[in-house]
């Protein structure tokens, strides 16, 4: 016997008039039945509650994001715009007002969900399709939004078609604080590839040549192509690995009617890389797969010694080559110079070398803790993320005075002290203060360990992180634990407190480059109040100075000033940061960086040179000086036509954290050569020079 409740929607209606009996009462329950399957969807209740959400108020002539949110009842799912083999994707319908125009949709990644044989591709959680909304230069007020939208809900056993009309508001002209939620939704979508892909096609199979980092996480991939009846959905998916390129294999479609006989120019979709790790958008188009290749079976594949051992060896030259810079070296100069003078003994000399060391490997792990769990949460940060807060700069700004007083002689740090030292307790903050100060930079060898460093799991990526600080740390230690290098130092006498004073000179100049950076991260007022708690923190080291001189206690109120202008520093003067700030005048006019602006620039066949920056980045401001911002490098690029992207990371943007994050790179500088007809991008080295970028435009 046929159970009715196990029939599809469809021929609900048929059960009921084939039950339609001569009977009053069963022919009352068929007319019921019948008005029932007539009832307009609006009096249904849909099973993905689904509700629209501007991303915030939009200036005229801009554009604002919308999210469709849609929230499923326990196991029930909704379905990526290529649904798999059963389902059928969401589709929109808009309702405008006039002048305005909705974008193409953008999914999250989705997840595989295989039901008996058959494979879709779903949302089982809460997930938002965000729809970009181009707002005319004429808009004005509150502008009514309506739109349309079609689903289908499933369970695993049933599947319900769902409508709903959404209504929704779009505020323009406002300057109120945008929908924090967008920040997650955004990271759930996939990351631009930024790197051309190609497709070959077999007789039975179909294979991509994806760009993607010898040294990344792959943790049970999936590709999603968005083209329907091109593949076989559920046929088992093969990765292999080649160098930088991930090899993808998958089965063509053998479905009556598929769209697999036919050869299209281009193919795109969505590589899942599993886990947490989150997924890349790319499009491919016909060209050369490479033949062979390392399988990567369906875990994750176990990162080698070889691999691990490379990236850790790039983590701590990359930390060694950190203590150069003008704010580290005055640190671990006179740390070394006290340590001499001091004349301690060899065990005295090893602890404080082993102190000093713990504090900047505690200090690189805790960075990078919060970068790994920011991630995690959602939110697109890299490396050196803490300059991209006006907070840290504040408390960077009187770090860097204060530091730059005790240099100066005006107090007696301990830590740094010519004097006397402050035994392990003040080698282990020295140590800290060494390493919090050192980490915003990206140097050589730094790059690929720290692109790694974001795919890898937990346990190897903070083995990166306390490489890098071993790095940092390195020379110090070596000095407590190797005498002959302590005996290369001079003898002590009255050149060590000159010494002491010149090297005040870096650090105060490293005090007025973060003042001047935060001028670009938050305004001139900005700026101007971070000068005044500098200067009302030196009027107290001044005064501590003296006390310290004569002798007295300090700790009753110079300690608890300067804890209260450094909370200041971090907790109230962000407030008054504006995102209004200038934009300096550069040689090669180049335009600013979007995924947008970097696929126009390439269509145009011209070559492309992308160069990502930011104000508080020591060696991108050397290379824009040495090798970028040139009038020979303008006047070679006019005259072979190239394009210039400028993508500036001095503030967070989440798109260039993606792309950067795409490219196997936390961190910035980052250059790439496109050359012109659309050939592979080429990553140039982090220092260029003089003639770097000259010289490709002669090849």
């Amino acid at each position: 016997m046929t159970n009715a409740s196990a029939l599809p929607p469809l021929d609900r209606e048929q059960t009921c008039a084939a039950r339609a009996f001569p009977s009053l009462l069963l022919l009352l329950a068929a007319i019921l039945c019948a008005i029932g399957l007539a009832l307009p969807a609006s009096a249904q209740t849909n099973h993905i509650r689904a509700s629209i959400v501007a991303e915030g108020p939009v200036q005229p002539g801009e554009t604002v994001a919308l999210a469709l949110l849609m929230e499923p009842e326990p196991s029930w799912h909704g379905y990526w715009s290529n649904p798999g083999d059963a389902g059928y994707g969401l589709t929109l319908e808009w309702q405008l007002p006039p002048g305005f125009s909705a974008g193409t949709p953008q999914f999250p990644v989705p997840k595989t969900l295989l039901i008996s044989g058959l494979m879709n591709h779903v949302y089982e959680q809460a997930y938002a399709v965000l729809v970009p909304i181009k707002v005319p230069a004429t808009a004005s007020g509150i502008a009514p939004v309506s739109v349309k939208a079609n689903w289908l809900a499933c369970t695993d056993e049933i599947c319900v078609p769902e409508r709903a009309q959404l209504e929704g508001t779009i505020t323009i002209g406002s300057a109120a604080p945008a929908d924090p939620r967008f920040t997650a939704w955004r990271a759930a979508l996939p990351a631009p590839l930024g790197q051309p892909a190609q497709f070959a096609l077999g007789p039975k199979t179909l294979r991509f040549a994806v760009p993607f980092p010898a040294s990344a996480k792959i943790d049970k991939p999936h590709f999603f192509v968005s083209q329907t009846d091109l593949v076989a959905y559920a046929a088992p998916q093969v990765f292999r690995r080649k160098g930088d390129t991930l090899i993808v294999e998958l089965q063509r479609s053998a479905s009556p009617g598929s769209s697999a006989a036919a050869v299209p120019e281009r193919i795109d979709g969505v590589l899942s890389l599993g886990g947490d790790v989150g997924g890349l958008e790319l499009s491919a188009a016909a060209g050369a797969v490479p033949e062979g290749g390392d399988l990567i079976g369906r875990a994750s594949e176990p990162l080698s010694l070889a691999a691990l051992a490379l990236l850790l060896g790039g983590a701590l030259l990359g930390g060694l080559a950190l203590n150069v810079m003008p704010c580290v070296f005055p640190i671990l100069s006179l740390k070394a110079i006290a340590l001499a003078r001091s004349g301690h003994s060899q065990q005295a000399a090893r602890i404080e070398g082993l102190a000093y060391t713990a504090g900047v490997v505690v200090a690189c792990l805790a960075l990078g803790a919060v970068m790994l769990a920011l991630r995690a949460a959602g939110e697109q940060v890299g490396w050196a993320f803490q300059l991209q807060e006006p907070g840290v700069v504040a408390v960077l700004i009187l770090l860097a005075t204060a530091i730059t007083a005790n240099l100066a002689g005006l107090y007696e740090l301990p830590g740094l002290s010519l004097e006397r030292g402050a035994g392990s307790s003040g080698a282990f903050a020295t140590g800290l203060l060494a390493a919090f100060v050192a980490t915003p930079c990206t140097g050589p060898f730094m790059a690929a360990a720290m692109g790694a460093a974001l795919v890898l799991p937990a346990a190897a990526a903070m083995a990166v992180f306390a490489a890098l600080g071993l790095g940092i740390a390195l020379p110090f230690l070596a000095l407590g634990f190797v005498p002959a290098l302590r005996r290369l130092l001079p003898k002590p006498g009255p050149w060590m407190e000159r010494f002491r004073k010149v090297m005040a000179v870096p650090m105060g100049l490293t005090a007025i480059a973060l003042i001047w950076l935060a001028s670009r991260l938050g305004g001139d007022s900005f700026a101007s109040l971070g000068t005044v708690l500098a200067v009302v923190l030196l009027g107290v080291l001044v005064l501590t100075g003296r006390m310290q001189r004569q002798g007295k206690s300090i700790a009753a109120w110079a300690v608890p000033t300067a804890m209260v202008l450094f909370a200041g520093a971090f907790a109230v003067l962000p407030r008054f940061a504006s995102d209004n700030t200038a934009t300096g005048t550069q040689v090669l006019n180049a335009r600013p960086f979007s995924q947008t602006e970097l696929d126009k620039a390439r269509a145009s066949g011209k070559p492309v040179f992308v160069y990502f920056t930011a104000d508080w980045c020591l060696s991108c401001k050397v290379n824009e000086s040495v090798a970028i911002e040139r009038e020979a490098t303008r006047a070679a690029f006019e005259q072979a036509g190239v394009i210039v992207l400028r993508g500036d990371w001095t503030r967070r943007d989440e798109a260039i954290t993606r792309f950067l994050t795409a490219q196997g790179v936390a961190g910035v500088p980052l250059y790439l050569w496109y050359p012109a007809g659309g050939a592979e991008p080429q990553q140039l080295p982090q220092v260029l020079g003089p003639d770097s970028l000259v010289e490709l435009t002669r090849r």
